[in-house]
């Protein structure tokens, strides 16, 4: 049964979340019911198989799939914020940049079911990089938000990203800024190498084919290494 329904979700493409809102339940309990590990009630198997029968007589309703919801403003202000608190430690360069933003987005989108900054990753071999990165960070070095310098750390050249301008912390809310925060302790002072070793072992990459994009869906089947969920009570 639990493969039937994941078959049929992807047919119709309708995403996770979707099915978990007209469930009344969160995502990663349907992604339980998914994976075989929860068996759906009566009155759920119900509302499965309504919305089944409906989407396929209405198959052009709009259904909401699982996309990033792109907050450039916002991840501009993350950037800064990054960059002020731990910019200036000889290890973070762009690779790492890469990294500490990854872990921000997925440990965010795990934990609170919904996106923070929304940008779009790609599977490549250093690990998950956005793809706004670099044109974002071109627009900040126009007009004088950062600026880029080059450094050697160990016997790497580098490049690095230091604040011309202080982050407007009014647009990240209570639970952004504690994320942002816990990500920059765990992993901040990690080297380039060391943060592409740990997103290897992180589901999201590994599920994903090379160069293709990242589905943030993957963060709840993360495993305990870097699961910031508490599965327990769901």
């Amino acid at each position: 049964m639990a493969t039937k329904i994941a078959k049929q979700r992807k047919a119709l493409g309708i995403s996770q979340e979707e099915l978990a809102r007209r469930l009344g339940i969160s995502r990663p309990t349907f992604i339980k019911i998914e994976k075989g590990e929860r068996k759906a009630t009566q009155k759920e198997q119900r509302l499965l198989d309504d919305t089944f029968s409906s989407i396929e007589e209405h198959q052009n309703d709009g259904i909401r799939v699982n996309i990033p919801e792109k907050n450039i403003k916002k991840f501009k202000q993350v950037l800064l914020y990054i960059l002020e608190e731990v910019g200036a430690k000889p290890n973070v360069g762009m690779t790492v940049l890469y990294k500490l933003l990854y872990f921000i987005d997925f440990d965010f989108y795990e934990k609170h079911e919904k996106q923070l900054m929304g940008l779009t990753y790609i599977k490549n071999t250093h690990g998950p990089t956005p793809r706004e990165f670099i044109s974002v960070i071109e627009e900040m070095k126009e007009k004088g938000e950062l600026v880029e310098v080059k450094s050697r750390y160990f016997a790497h050249e580098q490049k690095k990203f230091l604040p011309n301008s202080e982050p407007d912390l009014s647009l990240l809310n209570g639970e952004e800024l504690e994320v942002i925060k816990n990500v920059l302790q765990r992993y901040s002072d990690k080297s380039a190498s060391t943060l592409s070793d740990m997103t290897h072992r992180d589901t999201p990459w590994q599920a994903t084919s090379e160069g293709e994009n990242i589905d943030y869906e993957l963060a709840f089947y993360r495993p305990e290494e870097f699961s910031v969920r508490d599965y327990g009570e769901l």
